[in-house]
This record gives C-alpha cells, structure tokens and sequence, in this order.
C-alpha cells in the first residue's frame, strides 16, 4: 500500500537554506524584513601585535638585538643611513618612525642594530682624521678611539640614559599612560641619535678649520671653536627634546 506522508516531502527539507549572516523576522502587518547577524559577534577579538601578552621582556629583545648583530644581510643599512640624513634635515621625521614601530612592534626602542654598526664606523673614520690631522702616532691612535668609544659615547651614554630613564618613567610619563614604560634601550637610542651630530660636527667637519684658523691665537679662532661647539651642544639638547616630548 502506498504510505502517502512517506511521499511527500517534509518541510524542513524543502525550507531554502538561510545564509548565517542574516534572519527573517516576520511581521503580520508587513513584508518580511531582513536584519544583519553576525554569527562571529561574541567571538573574543584576536590578539594584536600590542597586546601585553605578547609583548617580549628586556633579555628577549636584548638577545635578538645583540644576535643580529652577526647577520649583516639582516641589517637594513640603507634605512639607517637615512635616519642619520635626517637627524640633520629633520629630526622629527626620525621619531616618528619610532612611533610606528611602536604601533607594530610594541616596542620603542631599535631592534635592527644597522645604525649602531654605521656609528662605529663613523667613530673609526673620525678617529683616523684626527691621527692624520694632529700627526698622532699608532699607540695615541688607539688611545683616542678607545676614550670615543667607551668614554664619550658608550660611557656619557649610560650615564644620560640611565638618568633620564629614571626621570621619565618616575616623572614624564602621563597618569593615562602609566602602563607605558620608558624603555632603558630606548634612552640609550636617543642618546646615540643626538650623539651622532655631535660627531660629525666636533670630529669630521672642525678637522678642517684646525690648522687654518683653530690653532691660531685670536677671538677669530676662538668665535669659530666655541660656535661649533655650540651648535653640536644645541643638535645634541635638542634631539633629546624630540626624543622624550614624543613619548
């Protein structure tokens, strides 16, 4: 005997399948109106390169920076040599890019370690103008690179970042901030930012006045001596400036 329910279809299955990003509410005294659903709505939003959880502690970052430092095809020479450009034209732009890299990274202080390997270099052909310049022997040369580098730019450099990231983070940091941390590497990177003029201009370019007008006597000699050192004081207070205002 023919089973005539068997026959006919059942209602769920010949229902037209409704897309998950959308429901029918039925009105009676309307037409069927249709309303936007999110299915995903509830669903905990993915963690972002800012988030805390994945933020890296200060011997992870240490590391990689110090790890990169013997892969010289990781390094991105061309961008750092464009930061020290710029840390003459326009300073700004410098650390504005260091706010990018905070948005990315989660990070402010530098982890591409091209422009301190550019900076050493820069510390050695200056150290060599000076020898050839003053007629330095071979033991002073060495003497004078040592006191660059370990003296007056890595020894005031932990001075000065120390400092000023004691101050900052206890003094500088805005209240709606205060899970914003002054990174110490950071400090030391602004450090080097206005430290760079400073040598180019106190050991490159016043090579050049020291036997015409520099070791002469007279107020000509000493005008010229004392406005180059101001003008790469001013690069160097004002860079610093820029650094911690952008914060």
């Amino acid at each position: 005997m023919h089973d005539y329910n068997a026959s006919q279809p059942s209602s769920e299955s010949t229902s037209p399948p409704l897309s998950p990003s959308t429901t029918m509410t039925i009105n009676q005294s309307s037409s069927p109106q249709w309303t936007n659903y999110d299915p995903y709505a509830t669903a905990p939003p993915s963690p972002t390169p800012t988030s805390k959880q994945n933020r890296q502690t200060a011997t992870a970052k240490r590391y990689k920076y110090l790890r990169r430092i013997l892969f010289f095809r990781q390094m991105d020479f061309e961008y750092a040599f464009w930061q020290m450009l710029y840390l003459f034209i326009s300073p700004q732009k410098v650390y504005r890019n260091f706010h990018y890299r905070k948005q990315t990274k989660d990070q402010w202080a530098r982890d591409d370690p091209a422009f301190l390997v550019l900076l050493s270099l820069w510390l050695v052909a200056s150290s060599v103008g000076f020898t050839i310049v003053l007629g330095l022997h071979f033991v002073a040369f060495v003497k004078f690179l040592l006191w660059i580098i370990f003296v007056d730019c890595i020894g005031v450099g932990l001075v000065i970042a120390t400092l000023l990231w004691f101050l900052s983070n206890r003094y500088l940091v805005a209240m709606k901030q205060k899970d914003q941390v002054v990174e110490w590497g950071y400090c030391f990177d602004v450090h080097l930012n206005a430290f760079f003029p400073l040598l180019i201009i106190l050991h490159i370019f016043q090579l050049f006045f020291i036997h015409f007008i520099i070791n002469h006597d007279g107020i000509i000699s000493q005008l010229v001596s004392n406005t180059l050192w101001l003008l790469a004081l001013g690069y160097y207070i004002y860079i610093t400036f820029l650094g911690y205002s952008s914060k």
